[in-house]
């Protein structure tokens, strides 16, 4: 009797478990896809900027993510209704509840994008359809809700409407925008989030490296790994950063900018920092070639990245290359003299040159520019930050869609 009593319980118990499953996602589909659900729509965003100004500083005093604009762009998202009224206004604080999931399981993802003045004094972007489906992909990878990238990129283009006045002048100098989603449930359950929101924060910032290139030491990590497959390495999500802060902190205390990160018992060669990875050598069948590692699941798809590697398959000089190398890889093409340059890649330096990296014990001593013994970055690198840079100022036409004027 007690058997059959036990059997009857685990059965009723598996089939109220299923039936919260389907119905579980049933309600995330409807809250993804129904056409019922209000889109985000630009046309109904309410503009209700600030009234006070705040005081604008001089380029050269400018420090990334250190000064904000005068205003914010915000909408909110809730299941069964969809996306709400954007707003711009007042730069402020956020009022969440203690009990939103963001602040207990990381319902986070951002992007990282810039906007530009031209010679004109014309306001452009660079890529955004690229950074709006990057950042779908991102809220869906932790069942945030999905929205119109374009309708998202012309929200953007009326907030920089309203803050142009914060858009740097000059070459190396823009305004770095900070799209973010978070989920905002009130609640301490483990599963999708019902309510969501979408702010935009804006800061003024001068070139990455401001007295020209600094090329950087990394140390190799293989004891730490910033990602892997399957997890959400090719994810722009909050979660992936906080736990490399520490392993960036130790090599800092060794003399070191940067971790290499790698991965696997063959100690595949995967980012550098926060930044994709490419590598310019003569490759063991004596092309020259550039490589960086495929997009695996575990990479960061980043738009610099594409740029630069659309621009030097378009330049036809050598080869280019996305597939996996690891460390043995590079201590063989260091050994035998093959490697040219080095160099990290992402929005904020376009790109960061390669000095040296400390591996097993050893040091790789990346070569930089052979015929200026004083450069600090060799001239394929120079190359590639010169030639996106003239796209981004509107400088050089560049491909179909890659500037895009507001």
């Amino acid at each position: 009797m007690f058997v059959q009593r036990t059997m009857r319980q685990a059965l009723k118990a598996h089939t109220t478990a299923a039936s919260a499953s389907r119905f579980s996602a049933k309600v995330l589909s409807s809250r993804f896809y129904s056409t019922q659900l209000a889109p985000l729509d630009a046309s109904k965003l309410q503009s209700n900027p600030s009234k006070n100004q705040k005081s604008l500083q001089e380029n050269s005093q400018l420090v990334f993510g250190k000064t904000f604009s005068d205003n914010m762009l915000t909408v909110e998202w809730e299941a069964g209704k969809g996306w709400g009224v954007p707003q711009i206004k007042e730069y402020g604080k956020l009022q969440l509840d203690p009990s939103a999931v963001v602040f207990h399981y990381a319902f986070e993802c951002f992007e990282g994008m810039k906007a530009y003045k031209d010679k004109d004094g014309k306001t452009r972007l660079f890529r955004p359809d690229m950074n709006m489906k990057r950042f779908n992909k991102s809220a869906q990878r932790i069942a945030l809700p999905s929205f119109d990238g374009d309708e998202l990129t012309k929200l953007i283009g009326d907030f920089l409407k309203v803050d142009d006045r914060w858009i740097p002048k000059g070459r190396g100098y823009s305004l770095y925008l900070r799209p973010t989603m978070i989920g905002t449930q009130e609640s301490l359950g483990v599963g999708a989030s019902n309510k969501a929101m979408i702010f935009v924060i804006a800061s003024p910032v001068g070139p990455y490296f401001p007295s020209g290139f600094n090329a950087v030491n990394l140390l190799a990590t293989s004891d730490k790994v910033r990602a892997w497959p399957g997890g959400t390495g090719d994810a722009k999500v909050g979660g992936n950063y906080a736990p490399c802060i520490k392993p960036q902190l130790d090599a800092n205390k060794e003399g070191y900018q940067q971790n290499l990160w790698l991965f696997g018992p063959d100690h595949q060669v995967t980012e550098v920092g926060t930044m994709n990875c490419f590598v310019f050598w003569k490759n063991e069948q004596g092309e020259r070639e550039l490589v960086t590692p495929e997009l695996d699941g575990s990479i960061l798809p980043g738009v610099t990245r594409d740029s630069i590697l659309s621009l030097a398959r378009q330049w036809g000089e050598f080869k280019v290359s996305e597939r996996k190398f690891t460390m043995k890889d590079l201590v063989r093409a260091d050994k035998e003299g093959r490697i040219i340059e080095m160099f990290g890649a992402g929005t904020a330096c376009i790109v960061c040159p390669i000095k040296r990296i400390h591996y097993d014990g050893h040091d790789i001593h990346v070569p930089l520019d052979a015929s200026d013994k004083t450069s600090q970055a060799g001239k394929l690198t120079k190359r590639i930050n010169d030639a996106i840079m003239d796209i981004q100022y509107g400088d050089v036409e560049g491909p179909k869609g890659w500037s895009v004027v507001i």
